[in-house]
């Protein structure tokens, strides 16, 4: 988690995986990237999962996060 001005983000590489794939969820400041390829025959080929806590003075409900072109997640969240 790196804090920028008044805001707190966290980036990670999901470059192998397609948007449908990856799921960002939060709870009690709380922030889990959980991604899977899933091969045609139905096996999982590759999986991702990363938790991490944002700090105690991050305004929950501004949480948001972004992809980019070049498959980078990028989650920021406001400082209160």
């Amino acid at each position: 988690v790196r804090a920028q001005g008044d805001t707190y983000q966290v980036v990670a590489d999901v470059s192998q995986f397609e948007p449908p794939d990856i799921v960002v969820t939060t709870s009690n400041c709380h922030v889990a990237i959980q991604a899977e390829k899933v091969a045609e025959d139905g096996t999982v080929c590759d999986t991702f999962t990363h938790k991490c806590q944002l700090p105690e003075d991050t305004d929950p409900l501004s949480v948001s996060c972004a992809l980019t072109e070049a498959g980078t997640l990028v989650i920021t969240a406001r400082r209160r």
